[in-house]
């Protein structure tokens, strides 16, 4: 088979790094170009030493020599900026797999409530499909712009969405509360990511109005067949490399068991390689997870409370960024789902 030229737009960042770590080991893909304003003419290895024995370096995003070199280009890069070099790469033709927020929300003004600025290009929402492979693998397959799912949806989603098309748990009074280890803040120096503040320390943050909320609602409505569904969402800063753990309470409709949910998680993703439903009694755990593109997830049920409890995990950087971006591409090019990513 013909290798796939691919390009990596912001690969001097924690999720660029983890693309790059997985694509050197993918059999079918050829890294072509790297960008890094930042780091321009450096090698590889200079960023990020472990790739030192790549030849590789990092140039300017020049978007001609891109769409002249590469198939498909991963976008990591802040929002606002990955709309503007999505439109000339689907212009002529190159398939772009974003991993920034610009392309999730499927509203306008949800995107200038919470970004804090008119969304850059409008024009191309209606071509953008949501990238999360379990529930949008017909679409991903057929469509050139994906919007990569973020890594706090990912792990609430990905167990909610069954429970709620099922009708065993309720669209309201849903929390989610979850765990970000500091790599989710990107690779960049602020006081409240340095070692001595986040050490030793747990804290929620942006306990009201977080960017992935309106993603997670936009989702979960659609799963729950609803205009629109609020929820709670408690994100928490632990000192941990990388990795994610949602807790998520939903009201149970009726009577059910642990049982009865588990069966329906398990059926959903009995043929999935990167969803993992734990035997009852076991809760997820991140170690389990780290530098894998598996979710992890445990089930309960409190017949006191009538409350369904589910415990997720992913790696935020792997499934929750660049291996879920990357189990896109697979799909994309008629690949296993599997490749370089076990």
């Amino acid at each position: 088979m013909k290798k796939i030229n691919v390009g990596v737009v912001g690969a001097a960042g924690y999720s660029g790094e983890e693309l790059l770590r997985l694509l050197f080991n993918h059999q079918f893909v050829e890294i072509k170009v790297i960008t890094s304003r930042k780091y321009a003419g450096d090698h590889i290895g200079e960023v990020f030493p472990r790739f030192m024995e790549q030849s590789i370096k990092f140039s300017e995003p020049n978007v001609a020599n891109i769409i002249n070199e590469c198939d498909v280009v991963f976008l990591a890069l802040p929002h606002g900026l990955a709309a503007e070099y999505a439109k000339p790469f689907i212009e002529a033709g190159l398939k772009v797999i974003d991993i920034s927020a610009d392309f999730r929300l499927r509203s306008l003004e949800k995107y200038k409530e919470y970004y804090g600025c008119d969304h850059p290009a409008p024009e191309l929402l209606s071509q953008a499909v949501y990238g999360l492979p379990e529930h949008y693998r017909n679409d991903i397959k057929e469509s050139s712009l994906i919007a990569s799912a973020g890594c706090y949806p990912t792990s609430i989603l990905t167990p909610s969405i069954p429970l709620l098309k099922a009708g065993i748990v309720s669209s309201k009074n849903i929390i989610a509360s979850s765990m970000s280890g500091v790599s989710g803040a990107g690779r960049k120096v602020a006081v409240d990511y340095i070692y001595p503040e986040c050490n030793e320390s747990a804290r929620a943050y942006a306990t009201i109005g977080h960017r992935h909320l309106p993603e997670i609602e936009q989702e979960l409505a659609v799963a729950a067949g609803l205009d629109n569904i609020v929820i709670n969402f408690i994100p928490h800063l632990v000192p941990l490399n990388r990795g994610i753990n949602s807790t998520i309470i939903y009201d149970a409709t009726r009577e059910c068991s642990a049982e009865e949910v588990h069966s329906i998680l398990s059926a959903t993703y009995a043929d999935e390689a990167f969803v993992r439903i734990l035997p009852l009694g076991k809760q997820a755990d991140i170690k389990h997870v780290s530098f894998t593109n598996i979710c992890e997830i445990g089930v309960s049920y409190d017949a006191r409370t009538k409350k369904i409890i589910i415990t997720s995990v992913i790696d935020n950087l792997t499934k929750g960024a660049s291996g879920q971006a990357v189990q896109s591409m697979n799909i994309i090019f008629n690949l296993n789902e599997k490749e370089g990513l076990l």
